[in-house]
């Protein structure tokens, strides 16, 4: 500072001896330089994550889903084929998780235990993460919980906080009907807190609860739900301390949000409501996949410029101009896709279904190595909501893809309807070995050596 100021002190026409005049400037020098310090955007770390793995008492096979759901008795033969039709093509596993509440007999819908799957899930992602990263809980600044279904009095933030004794001026968020998402959002809502709090760290944690939002109605627009949706939850700690950079797993690059529910097709095509017989279920809405595309189209027209090369770029931009301006199409009818695998590395897509993701992977022009994290994360865990990216980008921890420098894009949607994105840089390799032994800190474990499996189109589920 003192060399810079000597330099334009040199610049400028004054006689030789002016103390007065080097202090002003030397001043206004540090008053400018601590105004761009604080205006700069403080880096964002992603220190550790850690996804719940219920215990195997838990798991439950598509025979036994269709058996424990038919019990309830209330299903007419026709729901019960449509949901075994649609359990048969939807690319979920024969080990996923469902809650205690929804396998005994009779099943147990009650306030009681949905907060007691919310606590087994919640608390055991956040004991593992605070027991990986030895955090104190006095160091949280900040907490984010998101469930969009499942929203309790005391809150799921508030249920945190006092699990873990944080501090009395901790900044709380519980973050309620905003769909598989949400999680992004969360990370968003740190990110932007974090630029807030100097030294501090943000806990985020995503999940959805079953015990009271399983749909036992014969609506079949509600059913498909069931046979996608099981349990699960994720933490995350951000830092924005310099010294957490060392030992931090990504650096936070980008979250771009879109939201297209001014357009009523948009905003109605995902909505909980009771159907004719009064029962409460989610509805999902014939437009959903072309609603899903439009968002995504958007998001990746705000995102690209911030990602691609140049050239891309260039691409997008010359067929918006063709297609816009000169309203005329291309030769496939449709604008131009950029090539997202020339900027990322690695892709994380919500598994919130077989049919979104053969979409997405058509739409991007992806791999199935690029799929596989998603595609695997739904057969093995199923949906789980917004907890459901932090599983795959585990999933490719967990076979030693994640190397030093490589990007991942995390993209989910939900109701409303959204479309949201992260970019994230690796700061470091991931040593798999370590991060997977025993089975410990990541939710595959030793069966990451069983996958990929193939998915096959239609499989039998006989009831």
């Amino acid at each position: 500072m003192q060399l810079m100021a000597d330099k334009l002190i040199s610049l400028l026409p004054l006689p030789e001896h002016h103390p007065l005049a080097a202090v002003l400037l030397v001043l206004l020098l540090s008053l400018l330089a601590a105004l761009h310090v604080s205006r700069r955007r403080r880096p964002v770390y992603l220190v550790e994550f850690s996804c719940y793995r219920p215990a195997d008492r838990y798991k439950v096979t598509r025979e036994l889903f269709m058996k424990q759901f038919k019990s309830r008795g209330t299903f007419t033969p026709e729901s019960v084929g449509f949901q075994r039709r649609m359990l048969e093509r939807s690319g979920v596993g024969q080990a996923t998780y469902l809650p205690a509440s929804l396998l005994e007999s009779p099943i147990e819908m009650s306030s009681a235990a949905a907060l007691n799957e919310a606590r087994m899930v919640v608390f055991g992602a956040v004991d593992e993460l605070l027991a990986a990263t030895a955090v104190r809980a006095k160091d949280v600044a900040v907490v984010v919980v998101n469930c969009s279904l499942y929203n309790p009095t005391p809150s799921l933030a508030a249920m945190v906080i006092n699990r873990y004794k944080l501090r009395g001026n901790v900044v709380s968020y519980s973050l309620a009907g905003m769909g598989c998402s949400a999680g992004l959002i969360a990370v968003d809502l740190a990110k932007r807190l974090l630029q807030i709090h100097r030294e501090s760290y943000a806990l985020v944690v995503s999940t959805e609860n079953m015990t009271l939002n399983a749909y036992f109605g014969n609506d079949r627009s509600m059913l498909l739900t069931n046979s996608l949706f099981r349990m699960g939850a994720a933490a995350v700690l951000l830092s924005n301390r310099r010294s957490d950079r060392r030992r931090s797993k990504y650096q936070l690059l980008h979250t771009v949000r879109t939201h297209t529910g001014a357009a009523g097709r948009s905003y109605s095509c995902i909505s909980q409501e009771e159907d004719a017989a009064g029962l409460v279920g989610v509805s999902l809405s014939k437009d959903l996949m072309a609603v899903a595309g439009a968002a995504l189209r958007a998001n990746i027209t705000s995102l690209g410029p911030l990602i691609l090369p140049v050239s891309e770029q260039l691409r997008f931009l010359a067929s918006f101009l063709y297609g816009r301006v000169l309203r005329r199409k291309s030769s496939a009818g449709r604008p131009y896709v950029p090539d997202f695998r020339r900027a990322v590395d690695h892709f994380c897509i919500h598994a919130g279904g077989r049919a979104v993701l053969d979409e997405l992977e058509r739409s991007l022009r992806l791999t199935e190595w690029h799929m596989e994290p998603s595609r695997m994360t739904l057969f093995r865990f199923g949906n789980t909501s917004s907890s459901s990216l932090w599983y795959e980008l585990a999933y490719a921890e967990a076979k030693g893809r994640m190397k030093k420098g490589d990007r991942v894009w995390q993209i989910a949607f939900g109701s409303g309807f959204k479309c949201n994105s992260a970019v994230w840089r690796a700061l470091r390799t991931v040593d798999s070995r370590s991060d997977c032994a025993g089975g410990k800190r990541n939710p595959w474990g030793k069966e990451i050596d069983d996958f990929p499996v193939e998915v096959p189109k239609e499989v039998s589920v006989e009831i």
